[in-house]
């Protein structure tokens, strides 16, 4: 595995259920603006700068610029519309996504320097969300595939997101079957997309801990149901 370069002016982080419910809509909300100014504190990051969406779990990749920031960071209805990941190539501009089980994927090229966020559930992954977002950096910024870093915050892994058979249609890999059960590794068939792409696979970060089987750290919304609260994935150039 390559470590990521000596000079990384990068702010990167995926918050855990000891730093609270970071969501301003799902869990126990009266605290979340608290929760997120503490924990974004310590990051260096003023939490009134972040840029959020209203995930959706769909496709839509938004370019985030200065005149972005602050978008629901206040307020979930202040929060960019209909958007499941950011790219963006401008400095101190925080771009975050919140999960309770979804996959989080960050991107780093270090050469443009330019940085990516990804919220890939099952649905936004079949639509290969993460190829998307990639292919805007490489519009936006000239990216080049071989030069990106990736990484994945936790999320529900291969060993409990139980799915049904209909799944066989949606996704060519990152299934398997057991005892007549079949089981979705989100991280497993994003890194096989990644690497399809032309990452290098030294440049891609093992996933992190199942949220399901760790429900003691993390939020799950398998788990836990609708009033379960959200973590922050949170990234910055700076």
């Amino acid at each position: 595995m390559s470590k990521l370069p000596a000079q990384v002016n990068l702010v990167i982080a995926f918050s855990t259920r000891r730093h609270g419910d970071m969501s301003l809509y799902y869990g126990g909300i009266s605290e979340a603006l608290n929760n997120r100014r503490d924990f974004l504190s310590s990051l260096g990051i003023d939490y009134r700068d972040l840029v959020c969406a209203r995930q959706i779990h769909g496709d839509r990749v938004r370019y985030a610029t200065e005149e972005d920031k602050g978008s629901g960071a206040n307020s979930y209805g202040g929060s960019i519309p209909d958007t499941d990941a950011f790219i963006t190539d401008k400095k101190n501009v925080p771009i975050a996504v919140f999960t309770a089980d979804c996959l989080s994927i960050f991107i780093y090229d270090p050469k443009t320097p330019s940085i990516g966020l990804v919220h890939a559930g099952w649905r936004s992954s079949k639509k290969k969300i993460v190829s998307k977002a990639i292919s805007l950096m490489q519009a936006k910024f000239n990216t080049k595939p071989q030069d990106f870093y990736v990484g994945f915050g936790s999320s529900i892994r291969g060993c409990c997101c139980e799915v049904s058979s209909d799944f066989k249609s949606y996704f060519s890999d990152g299934l398997t079957e057991k005892n007549g059960r079949f089981y979705l590794d989100l991280a497993g068939l994003n890194k096989n997309e990644l690497l399809t792409l032309g990452l290098k696979e030294e440049n891609i970060f093992p996933p992190q801990d199942c949220t399901f089987c760790h429900n003691d750290a993390f939020f799950s919304y398998r788990k836990e149901g609708l009033a379960c609260g959200r973590q922050m994935s949170v990234i910055m150039l700076k």
